[in-house]
C-alpha cells in the first residue's frame, strides 16, 4: 500500500449533517477496499478561485490515507459519479 494525500470539495449547499455523511461515504471507499484513513482535515466552506458547476464557494476536505490500487480507482469512480463531489484530487504523498 502506498500514502495517499487527497481533497475534494463538497457542494456548497449541503447541510453539515449531509457534509459528514459524504465524508464518511468517502472514507468507506478506502476502507472496503483494505486501506485505511489516517487522517481528515475538513477546512470547511471557502470561495473557489473560479466557478465551478455554477457554484462559488465549496466545503473542502484534505485527508491522508493508505490505499492500494483498487481503492484509488474506485475513489475516483465514485467522485466522477457523485453530484455532491465538485472537484476531487488524489496524489502519491
Amino acid at each position: 500500500m502506498k500514502k495517499y494525500l487527497g481533497m475534494y470539495i463538497i457542494r456548497p449547499d449541503f447541510t453539515e449533517d449531509q457534509v459528514n455523511s459524504t465524508i464518511e461515504e468517502l472514507n468507506k471507499i478506502f476502507t472496503d477496499n483494505g486501506g485505511e484513513i489516517l487522517e481528515v482535515d475538513k477546512w470547511g466552506l471557502r470561495d473557489l478561485a473560479y466557478e465551478i458547476k455554477d457554484f462559488s464557494k465549496g466545503f473542502y476536505v484534505k485527508f491522508f490515507a493508505n490505499a492500494n490500487n483498487e481503492a484509488v480507482a474506485e475513489f475516483d469512480r465514485i467522485c466522477n459519479i457523485k453530484e455532491e463531489v465538485i472537484r476531487h484530487i488524489l496524489v502519491k504523498d
